[in-house]
């Protein structure tokens, strides 16, 4: 019997692992000629597989040991990912090299699906601490109402050990023994903000009957979390979206004013107010940084008044911020009542069409990406400098494909590993009109 025939689900056999595809998964080539993504396996492994999954051009596996290591293998620093949790499948990199080989699947994403397109040279920047950075988290509730982290696809919980991804504090009295009981089948969201304050909330479907789809019941905290970002205060309920790295939401303001501000400079205004767009704003993080740029076009100090008697003088920056999610839009942020923004409760697509030509645009669109109508929405209404920020390789690159077939090249290209023993990452990227 050849092997083609003899491979089966449930089998064990040996692999060299030559690349990293997206996703998480190590590549490698089995001796019948097919393609298998192994989890668990990285660049240079020679490993044992367990096949759990046959089709007639791929495979997939998992490793079920390790003979001879590669240069990216560690020693796992997860407990939680020892025991099956999928919280950290980069738990076994070594920290030193986990952005090099993310970085690898970003380029090879572009050359992929980006092809011909002119980039820049793709600058790393590692996120700190590599443990203990998660400020924010969502446990699943066991029958038992133990709360812990899903296995690896599968809805099984890990419920004695806590990740390694979380900030003290965290899973302290949530996961673990001694632990405090939940609802059974509910979510339990726990965030320590910026002030130190933790908050728990408990969310679970409504009784029969009910108009609502799921009660939410704040169980520690007040609910409303507070951030610093740059001296900016925000407010907003736990379930809107915020960075889970406690240091992304500085790193990437500072990275977007950084270059938004210096490529302003070399620009005019078309209007007598300089405007700018907030794409997937949430609650509003990069808005200062968007205001500062346009505060360089128009010429006048960020947050400054323009007397009414002054003629022709700049009007103060006008932002538009737009997001769907009711929990980001719905609160007024004391940090940017001195801006003009505009905030705006729709999809992307909807908002579009309706709003006043950009000199500025920042989106920061879900892991689905913008996608081709956004992007040449964008596009069509000619926006000078635009900062793309992306959190999924495959995706970021389909949209900046897009981008150059809308006329516009990529001037700077940033990888954030602001998720440490994850193969996740956040790409951002200026762009300007082509010339």
């Amino acid at each position: 019997m050849d092997a083609a025939n003899k491979l089966a689900v449930g089998t064990s056999v040996q692999a060299e692992i030559t690349a990293m595809a997206h996703g998480g998964e190590g590549i490698a080539r089995l001796e019948d000629g097919r393609v298998a993504f192994i989890r668990g396996g990285f660049p240079g492994d020679s490993v044992t597989v367990r096949v759990t999954e046959l089709k007639k051009k791929f495979a997939r596996g998992e490793v079920a040991e390790v003979h001879a290591p590669g240069r990216y293998r560690g020693t796992s620093r997860c407990p939680a990912a020892q025991r099956g949790a999928g919280c950290c499948d980069f738990a076994s990199v070594a920290p030193e090299r986990e952005a090099e080989l993310k970085a690898s699947v970003v380029d090879d994403q572009l050359s992929r699906l980006a092809r011909g397109v002119v980039l820049p040279a793709l600058e790393i920047v590692d996120l700190a601490p590599a443990t203990g950075w998660r400020t924010r988290a969502r446990f699943g509730v066991d029958s038992a109402g133990r709360a812990g982290t899903r296995k690896a696809q599968s809805n099984a919980l890990v419920t004695d050990v806590a990740c390694s991804q979380l900030a003290p504090g965290v899973a302290e009295g949530i996961v673990g023994d001694g632990a405090r009981r939940f609802t059974p089948g509910a979510e339990v969201i726990v965030v320590i903000d910026s002030e130190g304050n933790r908050h728990v909330v408990e969310s679970r479907r409504a009784p029969r009957g009910h108009r609502v789809e799921k009660v939410t019941e704040v169980l520690e905290g007040t609910g409303n979390v507070v951030e610093n970002v740059g001296g900016v205060r925000f407010e907003f309920p736990v379930t809107a979206f915020w960075q889970a790295h406690v240091a992304a939401p500085q790193a990437y303001s500072e990275a977007v004013s950084g270059w938004l501000s210096e490529a302003a400079d070399a620009l005019t205004p078309r209007h007598r107010s300089a405007v700018g767009w907030d794409l997937y704003g949430g609650v509003g993080v990069f808005v200062p940084a968007i205001e500062r740029s346009l505060a360089v076009l128009a010429d006048i100090p960020a947050g400054a008044t323009v007397p009414a008697d002054t003629a022709p003088a700049p009007a103060a920056p006008t932002i538009v911020s737009v997001d769907y999610s009711a929990a980001a839009t719905a609160a007024t942020q004391p940090g940017l009542q001195g801006a003009q923004v505009e905030v705006m409760q729709s999809t992307v697509e909807s908002a579009i069409p309706q709003l006043p030509a950009p000199d500025v645009v920042v989106l920061d669109p879900p892991r689905v990406g913008a996608g081709a109508e956004v992007v040449r929405g964008i596009a069509a209404a000619k926006p000078q400098l635009v900062v793309h920020v992306g959190c999924d390789p495959a995706t970021f690159a389909r949209d900046v494909a897009t981008w150059a077939e809308a006329g516009y090249s990529v001037d700077e290209l940033t990888l954030f590993n602001a998720f440490p023993a994850t193969h996740h990452c956040e790409v951002i990227a200026l762009l300007r009109p082509q010339t």
